[in-house]
Parts: structure tokens; C-alpha cells; sequence
């Protein structure tokens, strides 16, 4: 038994599993260019102040979830590892004054994000999220575009039967009211309340609506709606995304009860569920509109939207479905040798291969030829590169290992002649 392991609520990702990885990390990084939005890095961990106030104190993550750094002691600054993305990059965005930028400023960020939370399938304490924002625009067609953008996302990847639901939570004009109404509708209930959500209810309110305890199921079930007392102004634009999303054949499902989980949401909320397994708190991805998030970290009021979507969940989620995943894959070419001494002009061979350009290893160990064959075909090479007596007169016998076919080619030829027969195999043109 191994004396050290990775901390609990995390894992390590073996080669044997990052093909999907690198698949889905360059599938965000394709898609978000194609739609206009910027790479942006932020660190791992913040000022405390970005997430206690830009998230809100009286949340999960707050309250139970974040990873909080002890620095040395003549670091006066209370940090945390992010939990999330979003402030960290609302924060940027404020410091380096891209308000002067050319507005929407579109960013994408894909990394690892921290929450204590509790190990479950799906859900770690390190966990991977790709996220997109647009800062300075208002919308409502920037919000459809978001919503668009996720859904394309996930189709892209693999994964069928991905709903959009959908909500209004209203802006600080409409929501007052609505959250007085709220708190008397509970009120009456504070007794019977779990402990945690007596705590909300005075500070608050709209949380209860996000509670994860079955004991408030029947009780938010006919709590009152933020989308029948939204604002005009409110009313009007979330009546435009919708009529957004339908133009460009975005489905979706009205969820009045969906309010997400953090504070700096208004207006415009979604998450992303598998069809059948929303009330397994199944969510596996989401976002919306936070038009107050960057005054709030010190910079004028400005419109802003985004989503973040859960890598890890998406993986298992593709798993559960048995949908394809891809498999490793091998080199394009292995170097072996007649002689299995000469590791040296082994080593040359595949040292100028790569050069070239062409994705290739050597066997550098001192074993039969045979076994270097055996071993090549088990990497999934297409291509075996044998050094033999030939290589005194400058060629090298190159197998084709697939086909079982094998020829004599020029070593000045080789990368050449490997790309043409490896571009052919991959388009479907047979062996020579």
C-alpha cells in the first residue's frame, strides 16, 4: 500500500486519460476564438475580498467552501485559492482599466478552480472549468449568443440530450420588492426551517431558493416567482433573449426557481442539465448576467455575462452515456535497429524526425529486434522505422505496421515520404 497519495477530493490525471482532456481543453480554446472572445489568465488564488465580496458572504462557497491560504506572517493580505473565475477575472479587468478597451471585452479562461466541498462523482476539490465572459454589453443577443456558445460547446464535445434552463432574477430596481415578499412568505416557516436556511432568511433570503435540502423542496415548490414581478426594463429583456434563443434554435425550459448560487447574478441565469437528471442536482454547467460585479470590485457600473462549465462533469457525463471517447493516441513512427546496441544512431534517426516535424520515439533500450517491433505496434505507431545494414548506403526499411507492408527509403526522404503515406492513411487511401 502507498504511503503517499493524492489529498482527498482530488485525483490524478494518467496519461491513459488526458487524450480526452487535451481534446475538450482545445475544443474550448477553438470555439471560444471562433466566436471572438480572448484568452485571459488569472492566478490561482486572490485576495479574499474578491470572492467575500464579490460572490457574497451569506454563500456555499463562502461560507463552507473556500480554500483559504495562511502567508507567511509579514503578508498582511488574507488570500484563497479561486473558487471560481468570474471575480478573478472582473477584478483584472478593473485593475489594468479595460473599460478603456473596445467594449464587449470578450475573455475565455480554462483551469483548474478550488472548493472545499465534499467528494462525489463528478465533484472534486480540484476541478477543471472552461469559461467565457463579455464585459460591456448590455445585451439581451450577447446573452443568447453566451447560452449558444455552451449548447454548441457540449455538441461539439459529444454529449447529447444537454437542456438549457433558463430564468430572470430581476436587477436592483425590481428585486427589493420581490425579496420583502419572499421573506414574509417564509417568515411564518422560520421555526420549522433547517438551521442554515433560519441564517439566510435574515440575511439572505434568495438563497433559500437554492437550498440543496430535500426539507425545502415542498416549500420553495410554491414560493413566489421573480419572473412574475420582474420590472419593465427586466420584462423586456429577458422576453428578448428568449425571443434570441428561438431565432437561432437555441431550446430551452422556463425554471422560475433557478437563481444560481452566487450573489453577483441578475437578470439572465441558465444552467445546463442532462435531460431526466435535474433533480439529482446534476447541473453541469451554467452562468448568466452580473451587471453590478464590476463596480462592485471597485470599477463604474458595467453590463457583463459569462458562463463557466464543468470539465470534470462533462467527462463523467460522456462516460455515463457512452459516448466516444477518444483513445490514446500512439506515435506516428518508432525507431528501432537491427543492432541492439546502437542506440546512438537510434537516437539520431528520431532526434531529426522530430525536427522534421514528425511525432515519433525511439527504442532505446538494448532488446531484440522483434521485441522493439512488438512493442511499436502495442504504442498504436503506424509506421516502423528499421536501421539495419542499408544504413551504411543511407536508407532505412520503413514498415508500414498497420498494412504489414514494408521498403527501403532514403533517410534524406524520410520525414517526407512518413507525412505523405500517413496523410493518405488518415484520409483513407490504402498502403503502396
Amino acid at each position: 500500500m502507498p504511503t503517499y497519495r493524492a489529498p482527498r477530493g482530488t485525483r490524478d490525471l494518467l496519461p491513459t486519460e488526458t487524450p480526452t482532456w487535451t481534446r475538450l481543453e482545445r475544443l474550448a480554446a477553438d470555439l471560444a476564438a471562433r466566436y471572438g472572445y480572448r484568452r485571459i489568465e488569472t492566478p490561482l488564488f486572490e485576495q479574499t475580498d474578491v470572492f467575500e465580496r464579490g460572490i457574497g458572504e451569506v454563500t456555499d462557497v463562502v461560507e463552507k467552501e473556500l480554500f483559504r491560504l495562511a502567508p507567511r506572517t509579514e503578508e498582511s493580505e488574507s488570500w484563497v485559492l479561486r473558487p471560481e473565475p468570474t471575480a478573478g477575472i472582473v477584478r483584472a479587468y478593473v485593475q489594468h482599466g479595460m473599460r478603456t478597451w473596445p467594449q464587449p471585452v470578450k475573455v475565455t479562461q480554462t483551469g483548474p478552480m478550488f472548493r472545499y466541498d465534499r467528494p462525489q462523482a463528478g465533484r472534486y476539490r480540484q476541478f477543471w472549468q472552461f469559461d467565457v465572459e463579455a464585459i460591456g454589453d448590455p445585451g439581451p443577443a450577447v446573452d443568447a449568443e453566451i447560452i449558444e456558445l455552451g449548447t454548441r460547446f457540449y455538441r461539439e464535445a459529444g454529449l447529447d440530450g444537454v437542456e438549457v434552463l433558463l430564468n430572470s432574477i430581476g436587477d436592483a430596481a425590481c428585486r427589493p420588492a420581490y425579496v420583502a415578499e419572499l421573506t414574509a412568505y417564509y417568515e411564518p416557516h422560520r421555526v420549522a426551517l433547517p438551521a442554515i436556511e433560519r441564517g439566510r432568511l435574515d440575511r439572505n433570503v434568495l438563497r433559500l431558493l437554492d437550498s440543496k435540502d430535500p426539507a425545502m423542496a415542498g416549500l420553495n415548490a410554491n414560493a413566489p416567482r421573480m419572473t412574475e414581478r420582474l420590472c419593465a426594463d427586466c420584462a423586456e429583456h429577458f422576453a428578448a433573449v428568449r425571443a434570441h434563443l428561438d431565432a437561432l434554435g437555441v431550446g430551452y425550459r422556463l425554471e422560475p426557481g433557478l437563481v444560481r448560487g452566487l450573489d453577483y447574478y441578475t437578470r439572465t441565469a441558465f444552467e445546463f442539465y442532462l435531460v431526466g437528471r435535474e433533480g439529482q442536482q446534476q447541473a453541469i454547467g451554467g452562468g448568466g448576467r452580473y451587471d453590478g460585479l464590476v463596480e462592485l470590485l471597485g470599477g463604474r457600473p458595467t453590463p457583463a455575462i459569462g458562463f463557466g462549465i464543468g470539465l470534470d462533469r462533462l467527462i463523467l457525463a460522456l462516460t455515463e452515456t457512452a459516448q466516444a471517447v477518444p483513445s490514446e493516441a500512439g506515435p506516428t513512427a518508432v525507431v528501432v535497429g537491427a543492432d541492439p546496441d546502437d542506440t546512438i544512431a537510434r537516437l539520431r534517426v528520431v532526434t531529426q524526425l522530430r525536427a522534421a516535424g514528425v511525432g515519433s520515439r525511439a527504442e532505446l533500450g538494448r532488446r531484440k529486434l522483434g521485441k522493439q517491433l512488438e512493442a511499436a505496434a502495442r504504442d498504436g505507431a503506424h509506421f516502423a522505422v528499421i536501421l539495419g545494414d542499408e544504413l551504411a548506403d543511407g536508407n532505412v526499411g520503413l514498415r508500414d505496421l498497420p498494412a504489414g507492408t514494408q521498403k527501403v527509403v532514403a533517410l534524406a526522404d524520410l520525414a517526407r515520404e512518413i507525412e505523405r503515406a500517413h496523410a493518405a492513411h488518415r484520409h483513407g487511401g490504402g498502403p503502396d
